[in-house]
């Protein structure tokens, strides 16, 4: 039988015990009791500065006798290391790898140390740790930079030659500091080069030439040092020399003798001459002084002065050609400097004679305001001139303004005479400045002027003018009595009463009314007003003329015409008319329910007093019992049978018609038609004689009214029959002729036939409303109020067709048809 033990052993092996017959395999159990050990405590390395990010600098290796966990072991910075080593290197914790993270510059860190530690990953983990040191080796990465020292930038022009003038060194040293420098070309300096003690090169800059400021007073040069480094780099330093100036150049004049003209009577304060002296040097050393020399008479320093800074000379005292023809001057200038050099230049002024007395104006008379229908060649004023000069100086000529109405006309010796020549508006200019300029021949000439004002007095020439000669005035109607309807304004450009208008409507009668009943005018602004509200459909235009008159004397006046148009309002509601109601709004008809699909029922007319646009009237049905039997046209207003008549349809059908005008909003009227269908035909007018009717609504009638519409009535059919007899005595055309507007009976498939005849001189409209039934022409006539139907009928014969030729038989039916209406009018009058 085997037996095992586990022993703790330092070395992590299994050690086999044989005693006897029996194998004892004893295992020992590893215990971390071995720290991780590196090669080294100390590691050096050496890489290039600037070496690339990602770079193996090394990698450590660590060993541990443990084994399983006790041997993996972790890398990692201890806190000795700085945070800039850690900025510049990273640690791979698991393989030990030192890569390079940052920038490793030589200049700003020569070597770098890290401090590591390995620690295993044991349950009482031991650590081992090391140092690696890495050298940065130098690279020729930088130029090398020159130090000025001891500059001098400012020389004065007299240094002597040999001065140092300043030192240039470089920091580095070794193989990559300067080896040696260069100067820009220059011909008053140059470099010396010396070497120090360690190695290091300097240069002293020297001045080899005299400096002149005049010529150049600034020196700008460029030092140049070059490393020994490979490549070479090399760096620039630039040094700029100011020369300061000393007192070495005299001032100078432009000339060394002037001669100058000037005029007598020279105004005191002229600028004579500007001298203008030079001096090569700079600073107080060219701040020139100017003075007069001892040579310079009092006289002449009375009569000019000299300005001590700018050198001009102005006129001082009164210069007079009689008195002193020249005068002589010598003028010194004088520097500022330390040692003040001086120039000097002799002038010499000669005065002149010159045209010194101006022209004299004298106004003798003037006239001012004058009316401005002022009679041309009228003299407004007489001028006189003068100049005391003589010869061609004493020699003056007279103007005024070309662009005005007035001319000058000499009398006499140096006398003129203003008078008008152009005719003269005060509207289109109330004023003149006239300026009149006296000029003598002298050279230079001189001149004066004088200015007087003429004012132009107002007369009443200018009608009242309208900016328009035809106003058209919309008015909407029911208009408030007073509303303001527009503005009429006229412009007067006169003056004063001539400019004040006023107002007048031109009477004029329309209808027995005259028109200042209707409109009303502000006489003081031409604000037009109505007076009354209008009615559309009474009064549409009114044309009359408003007068503006202003108050001058004579009086003047214009007249504008102003045309007013009424515009229409939606403010009538359609009117019903056809079929016509005796009593409500409720119409009761019969038909035979044997009628045919498409035949007419009723025709629905309404009639609207607005104008055009809001009297166009449309139909629609508001109720209907069935909605497939019957149709209505929206324009014409008929009713027709969609389709004829069943067993299912109800004997009794009720229609709502509405008549909707077009205004905004829209008006509208209804009518109620109570449809009944019956199995036969209407009865004649002779069965329904019987009927009682009611006579009774003419019984609060007048007379006359009566005998009036019956007269009326009476021309009415007349006129009719007489149409009909000369259409019938017309030549038959080769085709129907197509019937007329008014025509009794028209060609229907279902043999309905339908006329309106309106009479304007009755209140109430007439509709006649032609069917065929069985061959028979019925007429139906609404009647006054309290009246009943009155249905007469006429036997329908072949002369009523369009397929009838003869024009007999349309006269007989004419001729019938005037009967029988003639039969209706007397039943009425009875």
């Amino acid at each position: 039988m085997d037996h095992s033990l586990c022993l703790v052993r330092s070395m992590a092996q299994c050690v086999p015990v044989r005693s006897g017959t029996a194998n004892i395999i004893v295992r020992v159990q590893d215990t971390n009791d071995n720290p991780p050990r590196f090669d080294k405590q100390i590691y050096t390395i050496n890489m290039t500065e600037n070496s690339p990010t990602g770079a193996l600098v090394m990698k450590l290796n660590a060993t541990d006798l443990d084994e399983g966990l006790n041997s993996e072991i972790v890398y990692s910075f201890t806190l000795y290391t700085s945070e800039k080593t850690q900025d510049a290197f990273a640690l791979n914790p698991n393989t030990g790898e030192i890569t390079v993270k940052g920038t490793t510059d030589y200049e700003d860190m020569k070597f770098y140390e890290m401090h590591i530690e390995a620690r295993d990953k044991g349950a009482h983990p031991l650590l081992g740790q090391c140092k690696v040191v890495v050298h940065v080796t130098d690279m020729n990465d930088n130029y090398p930079e020159i130090t000025i020292q001891s500059v001098k930038n400012t020389l004065d022009e007299n240094i002597p030659v040999g001065s140092v003038i300043a030192n240039a060194v470089d920091p580095d040293v070794g193989s990559n500091s300067v080896k040696t420098y260069h100067l820009s070309e220059s011909e008053h300096f140059n470099i010396e080069v010396q070497t120090g003690r360690d190695g290091s090169k300097f240069a002293d800059l020297i001045l080899t030439k005299a400096l002149d400021r005049e010529k150049q007073a600034l020196h700008n040069l460029i030092l140049t040092a070059v490393d020994g480094g490979t490549p070479a780099r090399s760096g620039t330093a630039s040094v700029i020399v100011h020369v300061l100036d000393t007192n070495d150049n005299a001032p100078k004049f432009d000339e060394q003798n002037y001669n100058i003209k000037i005029m007598e009577n020279a105004p005191i304060g002229k600028v004579v001459m500007h001298l203008n002296a030079t001096d090569l040097d700079d600073g107080t050393n060219a701040d020139l002084t100017y003075s007069y020399s001892l040579y310079t008479s009092e006289k002449t320093q009375e009569t000019f002065n000299l300005n001590s800074v700018t050198g001009e000379i102005t006129v001082k005292g009164m210069l007079n050609f009689e008195d002193l023809k020249i005068y002589d001057m010598e003028v010194i200038a004088t520097d500022q400097g330390a040692n003040s050099l001086s120039g000097q230049c002799t002038i010499k002024i000669l005065v002149e004679d010159m045209n010194d007395n101006h022209p004299e104006i004298s106004i003798k008379s003037f006239q001012s305001p004058v009316n401005e229908n002022i009679e041309l060649d009228t003299v407004i004023a007489v001028v006189s001139v003068s100049d005391k000069d003589s010869g061609d100086n004493g020699v003056v000529d007279l103007h005024i303004p070309h662009n005005m109405p007035f001319k000058l006309r000499e009398s006499s010796d140096n006398y003129y005479q203003l008078v008008v020549s152009q005719p003269l508006d005060r509207e289109k200019v109330p004023e003149y400045d006239i300026t009149f300029t006296v000029t003598d021949r002298g050279s230079p000439p001189l001149s004066d002027n004088e200015t007087m004002t003429l004012e132009l007095l107002d007369v009443n020439d200018n009608v009242p003018q309208f900016p328009q000669s035809f106003y058209t005035i919309r008015v909407m109607e029911n208009n408030a009595p007073g509303a303001l309807l527009s503005s009429l304004t006229a412009f007067d450009p006169d003056l004063h009463e001539n400019q004040y208008l006023v107002y007048f409507i031109l009477e004029k009668e329309i209808a027995n009314t005259s028109m200042s009943m209707l409109f009303s005018i502000n006489p003081e602004n031409g604000n037009l007003y109505a007076l009354k509200t209008f009615d559309y459909e009474i009064e549409r235009e009114f044309l009359f003329h408003i007068e503006a008159r202003d108050s001058g004397s004579p009086p003047l006046s214009s007249n504008v015409t102003v045309h007013i148009i009424i515009v229409d309002q939606n403010d009538n509601a359609p009117v019903i008319v056809s079929p016509w109601r005796a009593h409500g709004s409720v119409v009761e008809e019969k038909i035979p329910r044997s009628t045919d699909k498409g035949s007419l029922v009723a025709k629905v007319i309404a009639l609207d007093t607005d104008s055009v646009h809001n009297s166009r009237i449309t139909y629609q049905f508001l109720q209907v019992t069935d909605a497939t039997l019957f149709s209505l046209d929206q324009y014409n207003g008929e009713i027709r049978t969609m389709r004829m008549f069943s067993y299912r349809d109800p004997r009794h059908q009720r229609l709502v018609v509405v008549a909707k005008d077009n205004g905004d909003p829209a008006l509208s009227a209804t009518v109620t038609i109570k449809l009944s269908t019956v199995e036969t035909a209407v009865k004649a007018y002779s069965d329904m004689t019987e009927v009682p009717l009611e006579y009774d609504i003419f019984s609060d009638l007048n007379l006359y009214l009566v005998i009036g519409l019956g007269s009326v009535s009476f021309l009415l059919l007349i006129t009719i029959l007489v149409t009909i007899v000369l259409k019938c005595q017309k030549p038959k055309p080769s085709k129907a002729a197509p019937t007329s507007r008014n025509s009794v009976i028209s060609e229907r498939n279902s043999t309905v036939a339908d006329s309106t005849l309106v009479s304007n001189d009755a209140y109430w409209y007439s509709l006649f409303l032609a069917e065929t039934r069985k061959g028979k022409l019925v007429v139906r006539q609404p009647v006054p109020k309290g009246s009943r139907y009155i249905v007469s009928s006429i036997p329908r014969g072949t002369g009523l067709t369009d397929t009838s030729d003869s024009a007999a038989s349309t006269l007989q039916v004419g001729i019938q048809c005037t009967h029988h209406l003639l039969h209706l009018f007397f039943i009425n009058i009875k």
